[in-house]
């Protein structure tokens, strides 16, 4: 959907900008999914940011080339903020990055984030009083940056829009677009891309696998929930 602008340019429409904001060890389907997704916005220009112009690994090793850095990106319509356990764990301290994420989404018309990205835009104290949700590992933690969790794929409060974990990120792009340019849009592009989810097990959700999830949390999640815990305090929300 394209805007009406404002004064200057006589009411002519204008992309709408859409921005990623990616770092080192973001999760690839974080990003990749609802950077597919999104692609299907009309009038709508994309914006993968970094820190600099050099490929940002991700946490599956592959390379993601960004094509503006926090000094050359445009104001942002919608900014998304991708997670990553690892990843997100080290822009929670990350000063700079904090900062262009509070900047952008000052003017932007819709502030999101999916997986544990939920918890950058926290330290950037843009979840107070809000609804949200997280990757299921994690969403306890969201009171700590002043969200209440709402356990959902996808959780709109306001402008602000909150995925859960990972492929999350495709219904989140899919309820964004319905939500600017229609639901009709939002049809066609589920369907151009065969969005018609039969996974071959029934342990998408922690409550249908308890087994498994205590072992993932053991493993793998631990760990991070203790990181994110002492720089969220350090952040002093």
């Amino acid at each position: 959907m394209a805007y009406q602008a404002d004064g200057a340019n006589g009411g002519k429409e204008m992309a709408f900008n859409v921005g990623f904001v990616i770092f080192p060890d973001v999760t690839q389907l974080d990003f990749t999914g609802p950077l597919q997704v999104l692609s299907g916005l009309p009038q709508s220009t994309t914006y993968i940011v970094a820190k600099s112009m050099l490929p940002v690994v991700s946490d599956c090793r592959l390379g993601l080339v960004p094509t503006h850095t926090f000094e050359s990106c445009p104001p942002l319509d919608l900014i998304c903020i991708p997670g990553g356990s690892e990843g997100v764990a080290g822009v929670l301290n990350d000063g700079e990055t904090i900062t262009f994420v509070r900047q952008q989404a000052a003017s932007a018309k819709y502030v999101t984030s999916v997986c544990t990205g939920a918890f950058v835009l926290g330290v950037a104290g843009l979840l107070k009083g809000r609804r949200a949700t997280s990757h299921w590992a994690y969403a306890d933690l969201l009171p700590l940056v002043g969200a209440t969790h709402e356990k959902a794929r996808v959780v709109i409060d306001g402008n602000v829009i909150t995925a859960g974990g990972v492929t999350s990120g495709i219904d989140f792009g899919l309820a964004v677009i319905a939500e600017i340019a229609g639901e009709s849009t939002a049809r066609r592009v589920q369907l151009g891309m065969e969005y018609d989810p039969a996974p071959p097990f029934d342990s998408g959700n922690p409550e249908k696998a308890p087994a498994l999830r205590s072992e993932l949390m053991s493993a793998r999640y631990d760990k991070f929930r203790s990181i994110y815990r002492a720089r969220i305090e350090a952040a002093r929300l």
